[in-house]
C-alpha cells in the first residue's frame, strides 16, 4: 500500500468507502440526511464506532468551544478510554482526551432536537435505524462540514501516527465551521448525555444542510 494512501485515507478500505460516499452523495443518497430545521436543534452528539477516536475527539474540540456537545459508540463499553496514539494525536494539536470515557448507544440518554453527526454513511443509516420512528432528531455526517466535504471519515484506529493526524484535522476543521454555523447553541450547565457520565459539553444545531465547500 502505498504512502499516500496510508497518510491520506489510512488503509485501502478507506480510499474505497470514501470513494462511495462521494458518489452517494452525488447522486443524492444522501439527501435523507439533510438538515432542515436548523431551529429545533438543541444539542451536537458525534458518533461512531467506539467513541474512543473520532467522535472522541471531535467532542473535546466542541467542547472547547463551548458547544452544547456530547458523543456516543455504535458498539462499545461505557468507561472505556482513548487509545494512548488517539491521545498522543490529539496532544499534538493542543487537544487533551485524557478525561474522555466512551457512552454506548444503549446507556445514551436521547433528547428532542439532538443533532448526531456520524463519521461514515453506513454508520448514519444504522443509527437512523436504531432511533426508530423519533423525528424530533436529526442524523448528518461530520464531514460534509469539512474543506473539502467528504462523507467517510476512516477510522484511525490502529492505524498510522500519519492518518491519526490527518483524521484529527480533518474532524477539527468540520467541527469549528459547525460551530461557526451554531453561534445560538451554547453550553447549558447539568446537562447529562450517558447513563454513568456527565456530558461534558454543550449542544449544536444544523443549517439546511452540513456545507458543501
Amino acid at each position: 500500500m502505498s504512502n499516500f494512501i496510508k497518510h491520506r485515507f489510512g488503509t485501502f478500505r478507506g480510499l474505497v468507502r470514501t470513494a462511495l460516499g462521494y458518489a452517494e452523495l452525488a447522486g443524492g443518497r444522501l439527501s435523507a440526511f439533510k438538515l432542515r430545521d436548523l431551529a429545533a436543534v438543541r444539542r451536537v452528539v458525534f458518533v461512531c464506532h467506539g467513541n474512543i477516536c473520532r467522535s472522541a475527539y471531535a467532542h473535546m474540540v466542541a467542547n472547547r468551544l463551548g458547544m452544547h456537545v456530547a458523543s456516543l459508540g455504535l458498539s462499545t463499553t461505557t468507561g472505556n478510554a482513548s487509545p494512548k496514539p488517539a491521545l498522543a494525536a490529539a496532544k499534538s494539536l493542543g487537544v487533551d482526551m485524557s478525561a474522555h470515557r466512551a457512552c454506548d448507544f444503549k446507556d445514551f440518554e436521547v433528547q428532542p432536537g439532538d443533532l448526531f453527526l456520524v463519521m461514515e454513511v453506513r454508520q448514519a443509516h444504522k443509527l437512523r435505524g436504531l432511533l426508530g420512528s423519533r423525528r424530533d432528531v436529526h442524523v448528518s455526517l461530520l464531514g460534509l462540514w469539512g474543506r473539502p466535504p467528504m462523507p467517510h471519515l476512516h477510522d484511525p484506529y490502529t492505524l498510522s501516527d500519519a492518518y491519526f493526524e490527518t483524521c484529527f484535522r480533518r474532524v477539527e476543521i468540520a467541527v469549528e465551521r459547525l460551530a461557526a454555523a451554531l453561534p445560538h447553541v451554547r453550553v447549558r450547565d447539568g446537562a447529562q448525555a450517558c447513563a454513568t457520565a456527565p456530558a461534558t459539553g454543550s449542544s449544536a444545531a444544523p443549517a439546511a444542510m452540513a456545507p458543501q465547500g
